[in-house]
């Protein structure tokens, strides 16, 4: 399992699994910036018909251009805003609708396989009802290779 994204909706729990991750400090301009994205798989099988969660199966949250001390992020932890003068964050809904993230509390470790992973606290906007309070959302998700079988022939 890459991971499980819980946003904590007042009416109910919802439960995203994580289909790709991708992280790295890049090193550009003289300064290392994070890059983080997660994209959750579009699979309703676990999801009741007459759930929030049936009207936005996929979502993908995202930070980009970072800036951080080093290229070394296990141990870490970075809180990061958008301001009007710089953006970090994007969230994808794969559809008509705008959401934001805010208050994001990301802390990289390695887990018990030696695996880097990431915990990521925030809120986010309420794009199931349009309620203007953000909701608070959990990710937890691993950063590990994929193994490619490419068969033999």
């Amino acid at each position: 399992m890459k991971g499980i994204l819980k946003i904590y909706h007042p009416e109910e729990t919802l439960k995203y699994n994580i289909r790709n991750t991708y992280c790295k400090a890049v090193y550009s301009n003289q300064q290392h910036l994070l890059e983080v994205e997660i994209i959750t798989d579009d699979s309703l099988d676990h999801v009741d018909d007459d759930s929030l969660q049936y009207n936005f199966p996929q979502l993908s949250l995202e930070i980009f251009d970072f800036p951080i001390e080093s290229k070394e992020i296990e141990g870490k932890a970075f809180n990061i805003n958008d301001t009007e003068e710089e953006t970090y964050t994007e969230v994808d809904l794969f559809d008509d609708e705008d959401a934001f993230i805010y208050d994001n509390e990301l802390l990289f470790e390695k887990n018990e396989e030696g695996e880097l992973q990431v915990i990521w606290k925030g809120t986010i906007d309420d794009f199931y009802t349009g309620s203007d309070t953000p909701i608070p959302f959990r990710l937890k998700c691993e950063f590990g290779q994929d193994d490619i079988d490419v068969g033999d022939e």
